[in-house]
């Protein structure tokens, strides 16, 4: 049965429940969004009649073709049933938002759907072969076209086709019908993040058509593929076209265009052909200049045109090697390029899977370009070949996950594989992506060392990463952890680049930009002021790391909210910024405010404090409060393996108060901050005013910027009290405070 309403899971309805419009809306166009928890800007442009209509596979295109998005007739099915040919179903649905989402008109659970419409076939197509395309399809599919079954296809992420030619009536509507199985949580194919009950990391299911449906026109010997490889040390594009029905009298004619100049080259089918391109007039591709060149493909038989599809491709190189330090380096084009990015998840609130418009897919790609960032990290999803497309124009790279699936079973593992498989051959030809990875954190991680062989062998020209963050089997390109809030980098290696596949997670939910009252993030902050620093800190420690330990990358968690969690850079919604996006932009380019020492931690050298175990008076925290009593030792005060800590005094009660006279130079900058190591949480006071108070723990230095207050209550040029009170409940235990400015970089 189908579950409706994503807070009531497990209440089972029949279809004649109120989510349910009448079947004779589909013929009249009846639509409306479900009451979901959050829109985006883009819902109110969704059309049932120009839904997600732009071209979906851009780079193979053909000039005519047929969108079959839109409105469909919905059902429930059952294991085993046939299909309903000829028969309306009692629901509909608006393709592609998955049944799930706000945006499909149903948000409803269910395993097990049918879906029915009719389409006709233009009369300009005939005398040629008809293709019916599904760009994606979670889980499983199997397609009947006026009652005859074409056939099944298993993988929610990939693209797959029938030739439905023979099954075509003559004239008048021909009827398709789509049944669909999707086990969600329940089953072990790849599916992500994707849960029945979400919570925490783990989000709402998408179940069924999630992306474009459509029909093409073709010729019976056409175009089926074409594999693009840059090779920029030979200065030419290494180009295969496979085909379906070709001979040896068949030719393939290759045409590429830069502006005013054309490039060409000629070859067999099958065979690879390289198509050279003047060194001299060379455009590399980057994020700095993400220049594609256009393709013409053309399939001859002599000197008559067979099929023509028209594609595009860009020039780039990226490789490791050793830097005059002895760091592992990856390179972009024979040069090194720190990559920093976010990690984007790919869901939206109100389409799940599927993004409103291929305005909102830009938009994601924009924005993460206009915050400074030159790569990201597209999160156990598959997208569209739209969004791949506008990092290939927008110049994002791209660090491309495999979904994970739990791989259990030896069928699961199988079809682990297959899937695989596919996304590096489905994906292949966007110059944006340039690394591969494997497993996430250990998520149905198995077969690790085979999985990377086969990778490098199906695709030779980009990196892999076995797995990002927790089980590293010491083979692929990179050695990739994970440390929240971090930032942190693995030792380097002789043979593989260091990078930080995620950190941050600085968790900042927005009134009215919410999915649920409910929100979490990894580390809270109070205001987009304190997000904005606290991320700044995190770059500046980023950067740090990439000079003293080589680190090569870094991924910060993440670029939007996700349901419940709120620590993106954005609302889910897209609405608000949370950041100041220019402070971070010159972050993430490396333009950061340089710390200067005003006041110094007890890190390097242990720094004469007042303590006590004992609850003091109440006036402990002001200056004149007489602290004779209270011993006298050096910072660091703790226990010994604390992460991150120097303990020069034992401190294992769950109390302990600090007090220490400090003179305070005359400052340059406005920006002051804390420079705070506690584990776990602690009040700050300066000379009587409460600057800063802190919750959990760190495992490092922290910054914390300071307000107007603690600034007027700081005396610069003469002598300060600061006085801290640290509270621990479990585990180590650890407090040390010093004070900076940040003094902007020189331009």
């Amino acid at each position: 049965m189908i579950r409706t309403g994503l807070y009531t899971r497990g209440l089972l309805v029949t279809l004649l429940a109120a989510v349910w419009l009448a079947a004779d809306s589909v013929g009249g166009q009846q639509w409306k969004p479900a009451a979901g928890p959050l829109l985006t800007r883009w819902a109110k442009e969704v059309d049932p009649r120009n839904v997600h209509s732009e071209y979906p596979r851009p780079q193979m295109v053909r000039s005519q073709w047929l969108c079959l998005n839109g409105l469909w007739q919905l059902g429930e099915a059952k294991a085993g049933e046939p299909p309903p040919v000829g028969k309306n179903l009692p629901g509909q649905i608006l393709v592609p938002f998955p049944i799930e989402s706000a945006l499909s008109g149903v948000m409803a659970q269910a395993d097990r759907v049918w879906y029915r419409r009719t389409f006709d076939v233009p009369q300009q197509w005939r005398g040629q072969r008809v293709l019916l395309h599904f760009q994606a399809v979670d889980w499983e599919a199997n397609v009947w076209v006026n009652g005859k079954h074409l056939g099944s296809h298993r993988g929610g992420y990939d693209a797959f086709s029938f030739d439905i030619t023979d099954a075509l009536r003559d004239g008048g509507p021909q009827e398709l019908i789509v049944g669909v199985f999707d086990p969600s949580s329940d089953g072990g194919q790849p599916r992500g993040k994707q849960v029945k009950n979400p919570s925490g990391i783990w989000y709402t299911s998408s179940t069924g058509i999630w992306q474009s449906v459509w029909l093409e026109p073709v010729p019976a010997v056409r175009i089926a593929e074409l594999i693009l490889v840059p090779d920029v040390d030979g200065a030419c594009l290494r180009v295969t076209v496979k085909a379906v029905g070709a001979t040896e009298n068949h030719t393939v004619q290759l045409v590429a265009r830069d502006g005013g100049d054309m490039y060409r080259a000629f070859g067999g089918v099958g065979a690879e052909i390289k198509l050279p391109l003047p060194k001299d007039k060379l455009k590399l591709w980057s994020p700095a200049n993400p220049f594609l060149y256009d393709l013409s493909v053309t399939l001859k038989q002599g000197d008559v045109t067979i099929d023509q599809v028209e594609s595009y491709f860009g020039m780039r190189k990226i490789d490791l090697a050793k830097d005059d330090r002895g760091f592992v380096r990856m390179r972009l084009n024979g040069e090194f390029l720190f990559q920093i990015g976010p990690l984007d998840q790919g869901f939206w609130p109100d389409g799940l899977y599927t993004a409103p418009t291929d305005a909102a897919l830009r938009a994601d790609v924009q924005i993460t370009r206009d915050l400074g960032f030159n790569m990201t990290r597209k999160h156990v999803k598959i997208e569209p070949l739209r969004w791949y497309y506008w990092c290939d124009k927008l110049g994002l790279l791209v660090w491309q996950d495999m979904p994970s699936g739990n791989n259990k079973t030896p069928a699961d593992r199988a079809q682990f594989e297959v899937e695989l498989r596919r996304m590096v051959e489905g994906l292949r030809n966007h110059p944006s992506i340039i690394m591969w990875v494997v497993f996430n954190e250990g998520w149905g991680q198995h077969d690790t060392e085979r999985y990377c062989e086969l990778v490098k062998k199906w695709d030779p020209t980009r990196l892999v990463n076995n797995a990002s963050g927790w089980t590293d089997k010491k083979v692929g390109d990179v050695i990739d952890i994970h440390s929240y809030p971090g930032p942190a980098a693995p030792p380097p290696e002789p043979n593989r680049a260091s990078v930080l596949g995620e950190f941050g997670g600085l968790g900042l939910p927005i009134e009215g930009h919410t999915w649920s009252k409910k929100t979490w993030g990894y580390r809270g902050t109070g205001s987009s002021q304190e997000l904005t620093a606290r991320y700044l800190a995190l770059l500046r420690r980023v950067y740090e790391l990439k000079e003293s330990h080589g680190l090569c990358a870094a991924v910060y968690t993440q670029i939007t909210d996700v349901e419940t969690e709120c620590n993106g850079l954005l609302t889910y919604d897209r609405a608000v910024i949370k950041v100041d996006l220019r402070k971070v932009f010159d972050a993430n380019q490396g333009r950061l405010p340089q710390r200067k020492i005003l006041v110094p931690t007890s890190q390097a050298k242990g720094l004469s404090w007042r303590y006590t175990f004992q609850q003091p008076g109440a006036d402990w925290y002001k200056p004149g409060f007489d602290d004779s009593g209270w011993r006298e030792g050096p910072g660091g005060f703790g226990t010994q393996g604390t992460p991150g800590a120097v303990v020069r005094t034992q401190w294992n009660t769950s109390d302990i108060w600090l007090r220490r006279e400090f003179d305070m130079p005359d400052a340059k900058s406005p920006d002051l901050i804390l420079l705070v190591h506690h584990d776990e949480e602690a009040e700050i006071y300066i000379n009587g005013v409460l600057v800063a108070k802190t919750q959990g723990y760190t495992t490092d230095y922290e910054e914390l910027p300071l307000g107007p207050e603690a600034r007027q209550a700081i005396r610069l040029g003469g002598k300060n009290l600061v006085a801290v009170h640290c509270r621990q409940t479990k585990g180590g235990q650890y407090i040390d405070v010093g004070v900076a400015e940040l003094v902007a970089p020189e331009q």
